[in-house]
Formats: C-alpha cells, structure tokens, sequence
C-alpha cells in the first residue's frame, strides 16, 4: 500500500485544499474529520470514532454508504486519530498524511505530534513516512541519523526542535545558518526559522530526537 490519508476533527479552516493532493491509496475520516472531507467532495473509504462530532446528516451519510466503519464507544484508551493512526501504521504504507490535527484543542494536536516520536514511527522510517499537514506547515520526527530535505516552494522556513533531553551533534549543511556538531538541549529555540540556500540541504545528528517542521512565510 502507498499511502494513507488520515483527516481528524480539528478546525475545517486549518485543511488545505485535499483535492490538489496526489490521490491515496486510503482515505480515513476521524470523527469530526469526516464532516470536512465531505464537506470538500471527499468519501472516505474507512472512518473511526465514536461518531459524536460528525454532523447528522454525515451519519446518514456513513449508514447508506459502503464505508468500513470503526466505531468505538466515547469513553476508551486511546483518541480516535490514535486508533485510526495504529490501524494505518500496521498496514506499513509508504506514507502517512494526517490533515485536520492542529488549530484546535492544545491538547489534541500535541497528541498528534505524540503520535509522530513514537518509537515505531521512528523505527519504520524511511519504509513508512509519517507527517501532520495543515494549511501553513508540515512537520515530521527523527532519530538520530544523516538526512536530506528538498526545497519546497511552499515552505519557506524550516525549523529543528529537540524532543529528547538532547540532540547530540546536529549538523545542519545548505542552510541559510549552518551548524557544525552543535549539541541542543530540549527547550533551545537556536534552531527555528532556518531557511535553505540550496536545492538540497543534509541534516544530521547522533544521538536524540528531532521534529522538523516546515512552515510558509504567513505570520502567526
């Protein structure tokens, strides 16, 4: 399986446009999620949840249709997206979106990025790509190790924030401030807002965590 989109409940204005994506292989609707993919022509072909954000009509909707339905009961162990999440990361595609997971609830969107340094999505890079995507920014998790980042158009700034204690040894080469084996402790803002003079720029480090995020120029 290639890829997998995953669209939670969070605010429908945070969405980008989800037609201009390249078509998944799966999409999977989350609770409120599935009121803004429909909302923008999108059936999804798999939903999760407890159903009790979703707009009545879209339960009619989820009823009538051929959708292969997860429902769970409010009160459980787990978030919806963190259900509809494992479900998808078992099935080990090469990419994972999940749109819809910011802009809202504090507390649901760090849960997704929770999602985003467990140790199996770590350990499955590169065979499965894991990001959380909204209209502004784009962002993903590390262990430790030597990559590259492509320039993006859209994305202007990208920015390293430790996740760990510490990120050992973190190089950072084709970048407007380059690094060279500089240790960074959790809480450290030095590497925010960092841009890319080339093509192509590399990234390593050898011990930690990192979350990179890459933003557009729009203001917060």
């Amino acid at each position: 399986m290639k890829t997998i989109y995953i669209v939670a409940g969070g605010p429908i204005d945070q969405l980008p446009d989800l037609k201009a994506w390249p078509a998944p292989s799966l999409w999977v609707g989350v609770d409120r999620g599935i009121s803004s993919m429909l909302s923008q022509g999108i059936k999804p072909n798999i939903v999760f949840g407890d159903f009790d954000s979703v707009e009545p009509s879209d339960l009619d909707i989820i009823k009538q249709e051929d959708f292969v339905v997860f429902q769970y009961p409010s009160e459980k162990d787990d978030t919806d997206l963190g259900l509809a999440f494992h479900w998808a990361l078992s099935k080990e595609p090469e990419t994972i979106i999940i749109f819809g997971n910011t802009g809202g609830r504090m507390d649901h969107t760090m849960g997704g990025i929770q999602l985003l340094l467990s140790h199996k999505v770590l350990s499955l890079f590169p065979r499965t790509e894991v990001r959380i995507v909204d209209q502004s920014n784009s962002m993903t998790a590390r262990a430790a190790g030597s990559y590259t980042i492509r320039k993006q158009q859209r994305y202007k700034y990208i920015s390293f924030l430790p996740m760990s204690p510490v990120v050992e040894g973190l190089t950072l080469s084709g970048f407007k401030y380059p690094l060279a084996d500089k240790d960074i402790a959790l809480g450290s803002t030095l590497c925010i807002s960092n841009e890319l003079i080339s093509e192509n720029g590399h990234f390593s480090f050898r011990t930690g965590i990192l979350l990179v995020i890459s933003s557009t120029d729009q203001d917060t």
